[in-house]
C-alpha cells in the first residue's frame, strides 16, 4: 500500500510516490555487521536526509527525492534492465552499511537507479530542474526513457533540465545510470581503493548526496559568485541569470541593511554599513535575498580576508582580518563506517564540526575529499577555518614507476579531468566563509612534474585570488605557492623562515590507540601506538609542548593526524563510530591555548649545540651511579667521555657517534651562560627510550616512550644561570631501537 506526499512549487505539482514507513522498513535495514554511529538508528527510510542541500542558493519550495530507490548491478554495456536487484537507500553510496546493499561496484559493471514520481508538466514556461548533490563517477540520467544529460566527476553538483522530458500524464520514471572505475583509471578519487588497505579505504560509487526537484520560472538564477572585500566592507555579488535585471539585498539578523540593483552576469558590490567580520571567535553571516525577474533565491555570506603577514620580526605569518592568527586544526577525512562519504544525519555532519571546536581547534584540513554544500553552511555557521583539498588520482592499472607521476607529466586525458574538477571545486566552495586556502596536491599522489605543478598553483592563485594556495602538501615542492607544507610523524618539525613564503606543517602526530569494541577491524595501525588513554594523554601533551617552541621560530600552522580513526586506521582523536572520545575535550583545549597567545619578539641563542652537525662531546656513564648524578658539583670525573649521539644502530634521523648497548645510560654537559635573563628556553632532544631532564640539579623533564626524532621541549627558564650550567639526562632502553642526544637554546 502507498501514499502520496503532494508539494506545490509555484504552479507545478508535483508527487512523489513513497513507500509508506511500515513498508519501507520492511525493505531496508544497514547491511554488513562493521560499526556503526549513534547515528545510524536516527536514519529514516522514508525520509532521510530531509534538509535543503544547497543553502548559499536556496529556494523555499523543493522536492526531496532521497529515499528508497530500485537498483541493480550489470554490465558495463548491458541495456538499462527491466528486472532490479532490490532497494538501495539514496543518497548512500553502493558500498555502505545505509545503503542497504553494501557491495562493490567494479570497473567492468554499470549501476542502475530507478524511482517513479509523478509531475504535472508546469505551465507559462516555467521549467522543472532536476539537482544532484553528487554522483561518483558518471552518471547518465533519463526520465522517461528519453536522455536528459550527463555528469563526470564525483564532487560537485550538477542540475539537468527535464521539463520537455516529463510525460503528458504526469506518470514519469526517473532513471541513473553509473560508471565508476576509482582507482583504475584517471579520475580523482581521494583515497577510495577497490583492494583497501592501510591509508586507502572503501570506494563509493553512485549517489552520495541529496537528489531534488525544484521549479523555475522560464527566466531563472543559476548561480551566485560572492567576494567580500574585508579592507573596504563590501561585498560584491555576481548574478548568473538569463532574466535582464536583478537586485541584491543585504540582511543583517532579517533586517536589510543595503541593497543593490543592477544587470545580471555582472558584479554587483554593496557597501555594508558597520560592517562586522566573520571569525572563528565570531562566525557572523550576512544574508543575502536577490530577485531577477519572476525568480528569488536566498544567499549568505561572511565578511572575511585571509593573507600572509609579517610579523614584527620580519617572519612571514598567517592573517585573518589583517591579524596575525596561528591556524591548528586535525585532518579531518570525512568518512563514516556506515555511510563512507554520506553522514547518516545532518546532525551527525554537524557534530563533526561542533567537536572539533569544542576541542580547541580553530581550523581543519579538509583531506582529500569535497563534503556536501551542508557542510561548508556548518563550518560557515560555527566558525572554523578550513584548508581544502583536491581529491587525488592515481590510476592503479598503470605500472608503478607511473602512478604517482612526480617526476612526469601527466598523461593528457589525467591533466584535463583533473583541471576540469579542480575548476568545479573552486566554483562549488567560492562564496563559503570557511575555506580559505586550497591544496591542489598531496605528497605527489597524481602531482605532474615541476613545470606542470608549478603551472597548476600559479592558475589556482590566479583563479581565485582571494584565498591562498599551498605549494605541495608534503613530499616534492618547486617554490611555488603560498606556503611550504612539511609532513613529518609522530612529532612537529617545520621549514626554515622564507622571506615571502609561509612555513606551516601539513601533518604530524598520528598517535594510534585502538579502543575494544569500536575498531574496524582487529588488525589497525598508528604511526605510533599506544596501550592506554593516559599513554596517549601524555604523549600528545609532549606534542603540543613542542609545537610552540616552533610558532614562535615562524611556524604558520600545524594539522595533527586525525579527527577520528579511518577504517583501519586507529590515530583518531574519536574512534571512527564518534562513540569514544580518546582524550577529553576541555582536556585538549585547555593544552591547545597557548598555541594562540601572543608571539614574543626573540633572537635565538644556542647555548648548547647538539650533535646533528658536528660531534659534542659528553661524560657518560653506563652504570648507575651513586649520588646526586645530576647536581651540579657531582664529580663526574672517573665517567667516560664520547661524542653524541649514543645508540646502535642506525636510527631514523640520527648520527651515531658513540655505540650504546642495552640498559640505561647517564649522560652529563657543562655549557657556559653569559646572560640568564632569557625569555625562552628549549630543549633539542632525541630520546629511544625513556628519558629524564635536569638543569642544574632540578628536574625539568620526563618523557615516557621514544621519539624517532629530535624534537623540540620548554624548559622554565628560572633553572637557568649565570656562568657554568649542568645538563644531565637518564636515558633507558626498553626495546627495539636505541639513541639519545640533546642540544639547548635561548630566546632573548
Amino acid at each position: 500500500m502507498t501514499m502520496k506526499k503532494t508539494i506545490a512549487t509555484l504552479a507545478l505539482s508535483v508527487t512523489i510516490i513513497n513507500t509508506n514507513p511500515a513498508a519501507a522498513d520492511a525493505d531496508w535495514r544497514p547491511a554488513g555487521d562493521k560499526i556503526k554511529t549513534p547515528w545510524a538508528e536516527q536514519v529514516n527510510p522514508a525520509a532521510p536526509l530531509t534538509e535543503y542541500p544547497r543553502p548559499q542558493l536556496a529556494r523555499p519550495l523543493w522536492v526531496n527525492l532521497n529515499g528508497l530507490w530500485n537498483y541493480a548491478i550489470t554490465e558495463k554495456d548491458a541495456p538499462s534492465p527491466s528486472a532490479f536487484d532490490g532497494k538501495i537507500l539514496v543518497p548512500f553510496a553502493v558500498e555502505s552499511s545505509l545503503s542497504g546493499v553494501q557491495k562493490p561496484l567494479l570497473p567492468t559493471q554499470a549501476l542502475w537507479y530507478r524511482r517513479e514520481f509523478t509531475a504535472q508538466k508546469p505551465a507559462d514556461g516555467q521549467r522543472v530542474l532536476l539537482n544532484f548533490g553528487a554522483v561518483d563517477w558518471r552518471a547518465e540520467v533519463s526520465v522517461n526513457g528519453k536522455p536528459v544529460g550527463a555528469h563526470e566527476g564525483g564532487f560537485e553538483p550538477f542540475t539537468l533540465d527535464i521539463t520537455d522530458a516529463l510525460n503528458d500524464s504526469g506518470e514519469n520514471t526517473l532513471t541513473v545510470k553509473v560508471l565508476d572505475a576509482s582507482d583504475h583509471s584517471d579520475q580523482p578519487r581521494g583515497k577510495q581503493q577497490l583492494k583497501p588497505e592501510g591509508i586507502w579505504y572503501v570506494t563509493v560509487s553512485g549517489i552520495w548526496q541529496t537528489v531534488w526537484l525544484e521549479t523555475v520560472p522560464a527566466q531563472f538564477i543559476s548561480g551566485l559568485k560572492i567576494t567580500p572585500d574585508f579592507d573596504r566592507g563590501s561585498v560584491t555579488v555576481s548574478v548568473n541569470s538569463t532574466a535582464a535585471d536583478v537586485t541584491v539585498s543585504v540582511r543583517d539578523g532579517g533586517k536589510e541593511i543595503a541593497s543593490v540593483s543592477g544587470k545580471a552576469n555582472e558584479p554587483l558590490t554593496v557597501t555594508i554599513p558597520a560592517p562586522k567580520a566573520w571569525s572563528p571567535d565570531s562566525p557572523h553571516l550576512y544574508q543575502l535575498l536577490i530577485v531577477s525577474g519572476a525568480d528569488k533565491v536566498e544567499s549568505y555570506f561572511g565578511l572575511r580576508k585571509i593573507s600572509v603577514q609579517k610579523d614584527e620580526s620580519g617572519v612571514p605569518r598567517l592573517a585573518l582580518n589583517n591579524k596575525i592568527l596561528f591556524q591548528y586544526g586535525p585532518l579531518d577525512q570525512g568518512w563514516w563506517p556506515d555511510g563512507l562519504y554520506t553522514a547518516p544525519t545532518d546532525e551527525a555532519l554537524r557534530w563533526d564540526i561542533a567537536e572539533t571546536k569544542r576541542m580547541g581547534f580553530n581550523m581543519l584540513r579538509k583531506h582529500i575529499k569535497v563534503e556536501p554544500a551542508r557542510w561548508y553552511y556548518w563550518a560557515d555557521t560555527l566558525g572554523i577555518l578550513v584548508w581544502q583539498d583536491m581529491p587525488s588520482a592515481i590510476n592503479n592499472e598503470l605500472p608503478d614507476g607511473q602512478r604517482l607521476q612526480a617526476d612526469k607529466s601527466y598523461r593528457p586525458e589525467a591533466k584535463a579531468i583533473f583541471r576540469r574538477e579542480l575548476q568545479a571545486m573552486i566554483d562549488t566552495l567560492y562564496n563559503t566563509a570557511c575555506v580559505v586556502v586550497w591544496v591542489p596536491y598531496n605528497e605527489g599522489w597524481g602531482q605532474p612534474g615541476e613545470r606542470e605543478t608549478n603551472e597548476t598553483l600559479a592558475w589556482v592563485k590566479r583563479y581565485d585570488p582571494s584565498r591562498l594556495v599551498n605549494g605541495p602538501s608534503g613530499w616534492t615542492d618547486y617554490g611555488v605557492g603560498d606556503m611550504k607544507d612539511m609532513h613529518k610523524y609522530p612529532a612537529p618539525g617545520m621549514y626554515g623562515v622564507m622571506p615571502e613564503r609561509v612555513s606551516v606543517l601539513g601533518e604530524f602526530g598520528g598517535l594510534g590507540l585502538p579502543v575494544e569494541g569500536h575498531v574496524w577491524e582487529e588488525k589497525n595501525w598508528g604511526y605510533q601506538k599506544f596501550k592506554t588513554s593516559g599513554e596517549l594523554q601524555q604523549r600528545y601533551a609532549g606534542l603540543m609542548m613542542n609545537l610552540r617552541p616552533l610558532i614562535v621560530r615562524g611556524l604558520a600552522a600545524a594539522v595533527y593526524t586525525q579527527t577520528t580513526d579511518v577504517e583501519v586506521e586507529i590515530n583518531g582523536i574519536y574512534t571512527y563510530d564518534r562513540k569514544v572520545a580518546k582524550m577529553p575535550a576541555e582536556w585538549l583545549a585547555e593544552r591547545h591555548r597557548p598555541l594562540y597567545a601572543p608571539l614574543p619578539r626573540l633572537t635565538v641563542s644556542v647555548l648548547m649545540p647538539d650533535s646533528r652537525k658536528e660531534p659534542r662531546t659528553w661524560r657518560y656513564t653506563l652504570a648507575r651511579p651513586a649520588g646526586d648524578w645530576f647536581a651540579p658539583d657531582f664529580a663526574d670525573s672517573d665517567w667516560q667521555s664520547g661524542a653524541a649521539g649514543f645508540g646502535r644502530g642506525a636510527p631514523p634521523n640520527s648520527v651515531t657517534r658513540t655505540e650504546w648497548k642495552g640498559g640505561d645510560i647517564w649522560l652529563r654537559r657543562n655549557f657556559e651562560v653569559r646572560d640568564p635573563d632569557a625569555k625562552s628556553l628549549t630543549l633539542t632532544l632525541y630520546h629511544d627510550d625513556d628519558a629524564e631532564v635536569y638543569l642544574n640539579g632540578v628536574k625539568v623533564l620526563e618523557l615516557k616512550n621514544y621519539s624517532t626524532d629530535y624534537e623540540l621541549h620548554e624548559l622554565p627558564v628560572s633553572a637557568l644561570r649565570a656562568g657554568v650550567n649542568v645538563l644531565a639526562i637518564h636515558c633507558r632502553q626498553n626495546k627495539g631501537g636505541q639513541y639519545v642526544d640533546a642540544g639547548l637554546e635561548a630566546g632573548y
